[in-house]
């Protein structure tokens, strides 16, 4: 079974998964796997050429026919059992994730329990693809709907969440008979390696489920693949436009969720000490790689001034360290190059006419890729830290007279994927979710990410495609509808009739 990772020791190589075991990369490229929490490197990981993504697909291609076949009870039972053990193994997993992406444990934990999530939603499968039936439609004619799989789909996924979000994709892929091809981020491979032998313990049939591991080679590999029906992606926009352009392009079924900037409106009557610690969460999480982060605060009216400052009080308190430490709040960032990327924005900033309230820079661990929290304040629309995903511990302050404003600056971003109000008017409350526009929207809660029986996704920027990831909506991507229009009739009353068929 992969190897749960306590501390930098010798790199591992890290290989594909195909036709239910590992495949070791013959393509002579690879990639370096760090822990970022000490800034070394403890991994090496096989970059797929394109042959050995055809490889994957055509093994998902042969699995299809029987697993689709399989009944959905037997399918249901087994993603009981898909469910028993991935709960059994929640801390190794998570233990890859803090060795591998940065983040601290208990972040780690709560990852793999909203994957879980999905994972108990899609044993209700027999339900999910209920169809429909209406008899006596016409004269002896009844007309029904059935669900069926699309065949082999693809996910592409990102290194903020190397397990959840495989999950919310592989899950009801699987859940609706598709097979599986992923291509997790190359950053941390590991969980996806392990998600891959649990699978087949639980009795996934060789095949279901693959993985190749790769850059750019491998994504368009899939893209391009006349074998794969559908891809799923989760990313930043440019990629994600240049994933569901060239999906569509080669007549592939396509949801590609982008990039967000997200903000947070904290309106005069709200709680100004439930805020702060709303926004300290919300921005500071993960070190602030996720795409539901809190990165933009809206400060309305008299309270700009108050808020900052209680902000600024809980920054020192945060506790900026190893993920695996137990006091741990906040871990590294992912790469030394993405740290740097994020702590320009903070250097650049009085530049653009923002105040550092809180500079990051200065209360970093010595080792490894960490940033701490920065706050920004009197950030601007026009400034770069406003316009920029910067996917990193900085939250910047907007201040703004009236709710009019803020709504607009929320419904003027080219992104739309969260956004959250904080007040204690519900009638500005209920306002604001019918005026705002945005995929996901959270009143008093920063971080609106849905449970697993709604659909997870944004609008705008932060989508392409028609269909929300998981919930109802992801059983939607995954299967496509055939009606049946079905006569039993007396052969004594047949005849030809060549006029277009009615329904009297």
């Amino acid at each position: 079974m992969t190897e749960v990772i306590d501390a930098p020791a010798a790199v591992r190589s890290i290989h594909h998964w195909i036709g239910g075991r590992p495949y070791e990369g013959a393509s002579g490229r690879s990639g370096t796997v760090f822990n970022p929490a000490r800034g070394l490197q403890t991994g090496a990981v096989d970059f797929a050429s394109v042959e050995e993504v055809d490889a994957a697909v055509q093994s998902a291609k042969a699995a299809f026919p029987s697993w689709r076949a399989l009944s959905l009870s037997r399918r249901a039972e087994l993603f009981f059992r898909i469910h028993r053990l991935f709960d059994d193994h929640r801390a190794d997993l998570a233990r890859l994730l803090t060795a591998e992406h940065g983040k601290v444990l208990s972040d780690a934990m709560g990852e793999v329990a909203r994957g879980l999530e999905v994972i108990e939603f899609c044993c209700g499968i027999p339900t999910l693809l209920k169809g429909s039936f209406s008899e006596q439609a016409s004269g002896g004619i009844d007309v029904y709907s059935i669900r069926q799989p699309l065949g082999v789909v693809a996910g592409i996924t990102p290194f903020n969440f190397p397990a959840m979000v495989p999950m919310w994709m592989w899950a009801p892929a699987l859940a609706c008979g598709n097979t599986f091809v992923l291509k997790p981020s190359e950053k941390d491979p590991s969980a996806s390696m392990l998600t891959a032998e649990l699978l087949a313990e639980a009795g996934v049939p060789e095949g279901v489920f693959n993985v190749v591991h790769g850059d750019k080679v491998a994504v368009d590999a899939l893209l391009e693949h006349p074998d794969v029906a559908a891809v799923s992606f989760v990313g930043s926009t440019p990629i994600a436009r240049y994933v569901y352009e060239t999906a569509t392009k080669h007549g592939k079924r396509c949801q590609a969720l982008g990039g967000a900037k997200n903000h947070m409106i904290v309106l005069p009557d709200a709680d100004v000490d439930m805020a702060a610690d709303a926004a300290v969460s919300a921005a500071y999480g993960s070190a602030g790689e996720r795409c539901m982060a809190v990165s933009m605060l809206v400060a309305v009216g008299g309270v700009a001034d108050e808020l900052v400052e209680a902000i600024k009080e809980r920054i020192p308190k945060v506790r900026v360290a190893d993920g695996l430490e137990p006091d741990a709040e906040m871990g590294p960032l992912i790469t030394r190059e993405h740290r740097d990327r994020v702590a320009s924005y903070v250097e650049n900033a009085p530049g653009e006419g923002a105040r550092v309230v809180v500079d990051g820079r200065e209360s970093c661990p010595d080792e490894g890729f960490f940033l701490g929290p920065s706050l920004l304040d009197d950030v601007k629309p026009e400034m770069a830290a406003y316009r920029d995903e910067i996917f990193g511990p900085v939250l910047g302050v907007t201040r703004v007279d009236t709710y009019e404003e803020a709504i607009r600056l929320v419904n003027e971003s080219p992104y739309g994927n969260g956004t959250a109000i904080f007040t204690r008017d519900g009638g500005v409350a209920r306002q604001f979710q019918f005026d705002v526009q945005a995929g996901m929207v959270g009143v008093n809660v920063p971080i609106p990410v849905p449970v697993a029986y709604y659909s997870f996704g944004g609008w705008k920027q932060s989508l392409f495609g028609d269909r929300h990831i998981y919930g109802p909506e992801g059983i939607d991507f995954y299967t496509r509808t055939k009606v049946v229009t079905s006569r039993w009739p007396d052969p004594a009353t047949s005849k030809v009739d060549l006029g277009f068929p009615q329904t009297r």
